[in-house]
């Protein structure tokens, strides 16, 4: 199961663990599951683990295996696969759907129009393609919780503003490249905001305090102005 694994140094406290060279669900949901494994069943001087599309870090703390004749690298990656090969065989598990409103267009998505034009589509024909599909979570990163969605249609791609905005409102959904993700805090960016959410995606008070986590998946639906500030009044958010 983990023969492909590669095994690389990170700094003086760290695994890299690279599955691959190329990016699929598969790949990813296996790398969480270790993730997870990891987590859940921790060997002494470990740390934490930080997933991405097709790696695995592994952080420890190297003073835990301090030896006159072996490096804490090689310790601890032993560790770590021989935590791994303890893993019970993994069975398909249904992943979370989080369902995403999205008001487009005007002044929560900018961009929209443009995005139309790049696609010789007009601004409906974006929204529609934008809702029909279902993402998956690939990782949470760049701001807390903001997720990289994969499984958007090529149909609407485009790239990434040339001049980036300093400042962009929490809840934007945006465009860059093949992917479309949720600015969950206010923060610069450079993807085209094709429209805006109510939902609070990044909850500090709670746990977890992401609403998405890496391995969900997304679902978007349209939602109207007078929607979007009802559900704002409801829910107490402010921008």
């Amino acid at each position: 199961m983990f023969q492909e694994i590669k095994y690389y140094r990170f700094g003086e406290a760290g695994i890299l663990l690279e599955f691959g060279d190329g990016i699929s669900v598969e790949m990813n949901q296996q790398i969480h599951n270790i993730s997870r494994w990891l987590n859940e069943n921790p060997f002494d001087g470990f740390i934490e683990t930080v997933p991405a599309y097709n790696t695995l870090t592994v952080l420890y703390d190297p003073m835990k295996f301090a030896h006159p004749e072996k490096s804490a690298f090689e310790l601890a990656k032993n560790r770590v696969k021989m935590r791994m090969e303890s893993m019970p065989k993994e069975e398909a598990s249904s992943r979370h759907v989080i369902k995403i409103p999205v008001c487009y267009g005007s002044d929560f998505g900018p961009d929209l129009e443009n995005v139309a034009k790049l696609n010789s589509l007009s601004p409906e024909e974006v929204i529609k393609i934008h809702t029909e599909n279902t993402y998956y979570v690939y990782m949470l990163g760049f701001a807390p919780g903001f997720p990289f969605l994969g499984g958007m249609s090529s149909r609407i791609s485009a790239p990434r503003l040339s001049s980036p905005r300093l400042s962009i409102p929490k809840g934007s959904v945006g465009i860059a490249g093949k992917q479309t993700g949720i600015y969950p805090i206010e923060t610069p960016g450079g993807w085209q905001l094709i429209g805006r959410t109510p939902l609070e995606l990044f909850r500090p008070s709670l746990n977890p305090p992401t609403l998405i986590e890496a391995g969900d998946q997304v679902k978007f639906y349209e939602i109207t102005l007078e929607e979007y500030h009802s559900w704002e009044a409801d829910h107490g958010h402010n921008d």
